[in-house]
């Protein structure tokens, strides 16, 4: 009997295993910006489906959960919740995403100093 509902595995979530893997931590927006960057191009709503789902397999943690003052469309406060690679998490080490999340990191570090 062939089993029901969505695959347990998903290459979506893989990817996402991938770039934590070099990111370390992430919060859903900047790994769907390294997503994109790399990756073809997916909706945000799959990025945070498959971070969800990935916490109920063991692929990833909640690291933290911070507040962050801003100036945002919808308020001044956002709430950022941080991933991580879980136990169950399999990367494969891939030199392209390493590349490309150590240029996203570098970016950020640079904007950060000009501000």
């Amino acid at each position: 009997m062939k089993a029901r509902g969505r695959p347990v595995k998903s290459q979506i979530r893989q990817n996402i295993v991938e770039i934590l893997n070099f990111l370390g931590e992430g919060y859903g927006y900047g790994i769907y910006k390294i997503y994109s960057e790399i990756f073809s191009k997916c909706a945000q709503k799959s990025i945070y489906y498959h971070l969800k789902k990935g916490i109920s397999t063991g692929e990833f943690i909640v690291k933290k959960i911070e507040k962050e003052k801003g100036d945002f469309s919808w308020g001044t406060e956002v709430e950022k919740t941080y991933y991580a690679l879980g136990p169950k998490a399999l990367p494969r080490e891939d030199p392209k995403v390493k590349e490309e999340v150590e240029k996203y990191v570098k970016a950020r570090k640079q904007a950060r100093q000009n501000n």
